[in-house]
């Protein structure tokens, strides 16, 4: 049976092996080399070299607004571990970038240091503020505000923690305001 088919057997050998020649006198590709998160990040933190590492990506893979150089920017929002960082994941030069006219970057102290560890850059919070002593309810200070950035907490104190809000000039007075005699909190709205 092999000898009535071997014609046939050598044309497909022959054929296979033009074909492995070709394949392999094209140039590969090597990919374009791109920035992604070394491990998972969070949102507001400022990139060092160990939080970035080097990948290869096949040249249509490559998302649009990939950046080359990461070092000392700032995170807008949080990042996996793997995923490339692009233009929209990296914060400008200030907390107010693209910001309304007239907006201000607010750091606020809140009471509870665990509320903090819960919001990321971009969420938007209800702030609101609470006196120790009294039968008052809270009230709100500042409505629907953005989050622009969730500083790495330092040790753990009693003061709470810090985050910054964008808020206008009249909302950053009256959160000035109920900071001197008010335990402050946030809700997170959509």
């Amino acid at each position: 049976m092999l000898s009535r088919h071997r014609r046939l057997l050598a044309a497909v050998l022959a054929a296979a092996a033009a074909a492995f020649g070709l394949a392999a006198a094209r140039p590969h590709q090597r990919g374009v080399p791109v920035l992604i998160a070394a491990r998972d990040l969070p949102g507001g933190a400022t990139l060092r070299s160990a939080d970035v590492a080097i990948r290869a990506l096949p040249a249509r893979a490559v998302p649009a607004g990939a950046v080359r150089r990461a070092d000392g920017r700032t995170l807008a929002g949080p990042v996996r571990r793997g995923e490339p960082l692009t233009d929209v994941r990296l914060r400008g030069g200030t907390l107010l970038d693209d910001a309304e006219p007239g907006s201000v970057a607010t750091p606020v102290r809140l009471a509870d240091a665990a509320v903090v560890r819960l919001l990321h850059a971009g969420d938007r919070v209800d702030l609101l503020a609470a006196r120790a002593e009294g039968p008052l309810p809270a009230r709100t200070v500042a409505a629907a505000v953005p989050v622009v950035a969730v500083p790495r907490p330092g040790p753990d104190t009693d003061d709470g923690a810090l985050v910054v809000l964008r808020t206008d000039r009249a909302q950053a007075a009256a959160i000035a305001r109920a900071a001197v005699d008010s335990r402050l909190s946030v809700t997170i709205v959509g």
